[in-house]
């Protein structure tokens, strides 16, 4: 009877500790996040279309979409992996790392990597999040290795 109570505490344990579903969040209601890349702070625009949280490990999530910067349009696939997440009275952050990775498509596709923060209020009345902001900052590479830029994207 105590190993089988020990068995559902452990169970009950463990379906508690997963992290919930929060795919919809990167999707930005279907808003491209805005940004700069590079010295001159060019324009960046990146949209994010599908976004689904890995079957095998529930703090990543898989997403594919594209990028825009001035007339160079390029389609990526990547994923964003939650490393902490700390719940505060009226503010919660997640934060996580990313990997975006543009198709081949001259010189000017590369890799997007670097860290976000997720911060976000939860209203416990409605039951709902408000207030969120995302923030992507890190590194874009080009294939070939011959650009090397700084950008940083938020959500609208």
């Amino acid at each position: 009877m105590k190993k089988l109570l020990l068995l559902l505490i452990l169970v009950s344990n463990f379906a508690l500790s997963q992290m919930p579903n929060i795919s919809n969040v990167w999707l930005n209601d279907s808003k491209p996040y805005t940004g700069t890349i590079g010295n001159d702070k060019q324009e960046i625009k990146l949209k994010i279309n599908t976004s689904e949280q890995n079957k095998k490990n529930d703090q990543q999530y898989l997403v594919s979409g594209y990028s825009l910067v001035d007339k160079n349009y390029t389609k990526f696939e990547g994923n964003l992996t939650i490393t902490k997440y700390k719940d505060g009275k009226k503010k919660s952050m997640i934060y996580g790392e990313y990997e975006l990775v543009e198709e081949k498509k001259g010189k000017h596709s590369g890799v997007f990597k670097g860290k976000f923060i997720y911060t976000f209020n939860w209203n416990k009345a409605t039951e709902k999040i408000e207030a969120q902001y995302i923030d992507f900052i890190g590194d874009w590479k080009s294939y070939d290795g011959t650009l090397d830029f700084k950008t940083r994207l938020k959500n609208q």
